[in-house]
């Protein structure tokens, strides 16, 4: 027998560290080739690692909710030489997960934590975020009824079993719980640590706001014509299911706008002193999630009409509220949207994402009166900000940018005469 040390690799685009959602499996289990061992939860996404040996599992590394750097050893399988050519190892010709083989890191040794395990059955249909509410919530999966297609648990079932008859006495050590406002304010003062996603946003707006010196412009719409646009597409074929919203009435706005004024769509290189004007819009939208805010990104967002925008918005959205975001689809936004409508919200004053020189954000639609046609009428109005690098883009550029943008909600049939 083999004893071999399976290091958490880097799960894309160059991270150090995620956090332990939970384990998929105890000590002196058998595992096979492939097998989901671990979920973890990185600054991008919620993660279920594969076993890259088949064995059995000797030694568990670490504890659920503890934060583990890239290249620390996790968990311990021993395997049978004899069982293979390769020893129990992935052949060529099998799929493994993309960031196998860790950077090299400096020698350290890491105190050994007991680790906490917890009931878990992988032949549970649910999705990563899914399970991880199911832990914080102290629920037992095997005792849930799915609704979802094919028996799939979804949230909604996660939140009924959190009844009494439903739940698990007591939480895991090192479990991070959900407590309600009630609770939390009879516990007294509660430290939250920040993990995964939420410390990646804290770093990235700290660095933003103390690199990038901010400017905003505000603009207030009449946008009728685009309330009244969805209206009239809902029946149309093709776009029963994915309706033109205004969200996206925007984002083709944005790319329409960006093609007229380039400094919009562009990065600052600080190193080189140059400004890079970049060729395709690759658009990022601001989606909360149960994990906290995320930032994919639809890439070449300027070579898709209004239609393709709207389908692929939804799917942007979707992906992400279930956790599947690529790491692929969160690296090398230009320039951003968020939209603080879908919360009642009139407007607010949005950072900059690191390296993007503009985010746009999307005020909700109000029936307002208005002076239409010279006389006072109730329209639907919005209220756009555009928060943007002052190295790059001076007050003009942005403030007609703007403008452009706003005409266009304003007068949907500008997104043709423009484009």
């Amino acid at each position: 027998m083999t004893l071999r040390h399976f290091a958490l690799p880097d799960l894309g685009e160059g991270l150090t560290e995620a956090d332990i959602l939970g384990w998929l499996v105890v000590e002196g289990q058998e595992v096979r080739l492939n097998q989901p061992i671990v979920e973890v939860e990185t600054a991008k996404a919620a993660v279920e690692v594969p076993s890259p040996w088949a064995g059995r599992v000797l030694e568990l590394h670490a504890t659920q909710g503890q934060t583990v750097s890239v290249g620390s050893t996790i968990i311990s399988i021993e395997t049978d030489p004899e069982a293979s050519g390769s020893g129990g190892e992935a052949s060529h010709g099998q799929s493994m997960l993309v960031g196998y083989g860790p950077r090299p890191v400096g020698a350290r040794r890491r105190r050994r934590v007991e680790p906490v395990i917890e009931p878990t059955d992988i032949s549970v249909l649910a999705k990563p975020p899914v399970r991880k509410l199911a832990r914080d919530l102290g629920v037992d999966l095997r005792h849930v009824r799915g609704s979802g297609p094919a028996g799939t648990i979804t949230r909604e079932d996660v939140g009924a079993a959190g009844a009494p008859e439903g739940a698990v006495s007591g939480h895991p050590a090192g479990s991070r719980q959900i407590l309600s406002l009630p609770e939390l304010l009879a516990a007294g003062d509660t430290r939250v640590p920040l993990t995964g996603l939420g410390k990646a946003m804290a770093s990235a707006m700290t660095e933003s706001a103390f690199t990038a010196p901010h400017a905003t412009v505000f603009m207030t719409v009449d946008a009728t014509e685009t309330v009244a646009l969805r209206a009239a597409l809902a029946g149309q074929p093709g776009f029963e299911t994915t309706p033109i919203t205004p969200l996206a009435v925007t984002a083709r706005a944005v790319c329409v706008a960006a093609r007229r004024a380039p400094l919009m769509n562009s990065r600052f290189d600080v190193e080189a002193g140059e400004v890079i004007l970049l060729d395709k819009v690759n658009l990022g939208i601001a989606v909360a999630t149960p994990r906290g805010l995320l930032v994919p990104h639809l890439k070449d967002a300027g070579s898709l009409s209004l239609q393709e925008l709207a389908g692929a918005l939804r799917e942007l959205s979707v992906t992400a509220r279930d956790g599947h975001t690529r790491a692929a689809d969160l690296a090398d936004g230009s320039i951003c949207i968020t939209n603080i409508g879908v919360f009642g919200v009139d407007g607010g004053t949005p950072i900059l994402n690191p390296g993007e020189s503009a985010i746009l954000c999307l005020g909700t639609i109000r029936p307002t009166p208005w002076v239409y046609e010279g006389a006072v009428a109730i329209r639907e109005v919005v209220q756009l900000s555009l928060s943007f690098d002052h190295r790059v883009i001076d007050g003009q550029i942005a403030s007609q940018f703007l403008a452009d943008v706003g005409a266009m909600l304003t007068d949907p049939r500008l997104l043709l005469a423009r484009a």
